[in-house]
């Protein structure tokens, strides 16, 4: 019993001593391919690259901002930050230095978008970005605010960001039946919905004319016909729709005017 306690405890050694043997070599694996990054802030471009490369790491420039402390064309800031330790091949990015502002920040509001990016462009700045939002009163595409604002100064970067008017679309909706119904009624639900009653014709009865007698003569058989033109009759509220302009089921934007035949 003792002699297979025994083994079993050899066993367990051997196991763990295997276990730490393997991080072990995990571990220096690791650090193997892990370097440093280095100090590349302060250094030209050209330099930063070549530090970079020299330790297994890809340098990219991604930004460029203004800086009254760096030289402008050198490395502003970096990422990682040095020291930081890292896989082979990584990358870091760099954001050079412009030096001061030397720019005056473009009055664009109240300009087109168009005409304020052509403003942005002409002075060397960048348009960051332009967010759209709907402003009844107001011509659509218009630039309604800008940041950085005018004249500013201290700017981060030769960037501006625009607000930029857009004209509200209106509603679309899809045209009910109303035929059958009265007018007064169509028009109180029409009125409510923000839509306007056109054109109301009333449907005149046609008036067939009776059997002539075989001896009737051809002013008797006019006469007997009723009156050619009779005069118009008024719609009023009681009268029913027959026909309807759009038909039912035709889109139509809100404020249209809708045209009705009644009787």
């Amino acid at each position: 019993m003792r002699n297979l306690l025994r083994y079993f405890l050899m066993a367990l050694l051997l196991l763990v001593v295997a276990l730490v043997s393997a991080l072990t070599t995990m571990r220096l694996a690791i650090q193997v391919h892990e370097v440093k990054v280095p100090e590349l802030r302060n250094k030209s471009p050209s330099v930063a690259h070549r530090l970079a490369e020299s330790s297994g790491l890809d340098a990219q420039v991604d930004s460029n901002y203004y800086s009254t402390t760096i030289p402008e064309g050198r490395v502003l800031s970096q990422t990682p930050l040095p020291g930081t330790l890292v896989r082979r091949s990584w990358q870091v990015r760099l954001a050079l230095s412009l030096g001061p502002q030397r720019v005056t920040i473009p009055q664009v509001v109240g300009k087109s978008d168009r005409a304020a990016a052509i403003s942005i462009a002409e002075r060397g700045l960048q348009l960051s970005s332009s967010d759209k939002i709907q402003l009844s009163g107001t011509a659509d595409g218009q630039v309604i605010a800008q940041d950085p604002p005018a004249n500013a100064i201290d700017v981060s970067a030769p960037k501006i960001s625009l607000l930029v008017a857009q004209s509200s679309s209106p509603q679309a909706f899809v045209m009910p039946s109303f035929i059958g119904q009265p007018l007064g009624s169509v028009t109180t639900t029409l009125q409510s919905a923000g839509f306007v009653v056109g054109k109301v014709t009333v449907a005149q009865p046609v008036s067939m004319p009776g059997p002539a007698s075989p001896t009737a003569t051809a002013p008797q058989i006019a006469a007997s016909a009723g009156p050619v033109n009779p005069t118009p009759q008024a719609a009023s509220p009681t009268s029913l729709v027959v026909s309807q302009e759009p038909t039912p089921g035709q889109k139509v934007l809100s404020g249209a005017a809708i045209n009705f035949v009644v009787k």
